[in-house]
C-alpha cells in the first residue's frame, strides 16, 4: 500500500495539504513568517499517533465486549533544543469514562503500542514514548 501526500504554496508560509482527497491547512510559527492559517506539521505528528492508538484501542476494546461512555487521548511531546528538533519524549494520556477496568484498558493499550499502531512504531524510533491510563 502506497500513501500521497501533497502540500500546495498558498501565500506566506501557509499551505493546504491534500490526503486521501482530505484538504486542510498547514502553516508556520509567525516566528517564521506563519500567520496562525494552520497547524505546524510537526504537531500533525502527534495527532497522528493519538489517531493510530486510538483507533487500535477502541477496536480491541470492542472485541473485548466493552465500550467506553467517553474516550479521548492527549499526547504530548516535548522537543529536543537542537536542530533538527525532534521529539525526545513522548507522553500519550489515555482518558476512559465508563465501565472498563484498569487490565482492560492496559491491554489494549499495549496491543496499539507494540503490534498495530505504526505511528508509534515509527516514533519510538527516535523518542521516548510513555503512557499514562486516567479512568473515571
Amino acid at each position: 500500500m502506497t500513501n500521497n501526500s501533497k502540500v500546495t504554496l498558498k501565500e506566506g508560509m501557509h499551505f493546504i495539504g491534500e490526503l486521501e482527497g482530505f484538504e486542510f491547512n498547514l502553516d508556520a510559527d509567525p516566528n517564521f513568517g506563519g500567520k496562525n492559517n494552520g497547524p505546524k506539521p510537526k504537531g500533525l505528528i502527534l495527532t497522528a499517533l493519538a489517531g493510530c492508538t486510538s483507533m487500535d484501542v477502541i477496536s480491541v476494546l470492542r472485541k473485548m465486549k466493552v465500550e467506553p461512555e467517553e474516550f479521548f487521548v492527549n499526547v504530548e511531546g516535548e522537543l529536543s533544543e537542537e536542530h533538527p528538533k525532534v521529539y525526545k519524549d513522548i507522553l500519550i494520556t489515555y482518558h476512559f469514562k465508563g465501565n472498563i477496568k484498569k487490565e482492560q484498558a492496559e491491554k489494549a493499550i499495549d496491543l496499539s503500542l507494540t503490534k498495530y499502531c505504526g505511528v508509534a512504531a515509527m516514533l519510538k524510533k527516535s523518542s521516548n514514548v510513555n503512557y499514562n491510563i486516567v479512568i473515571e
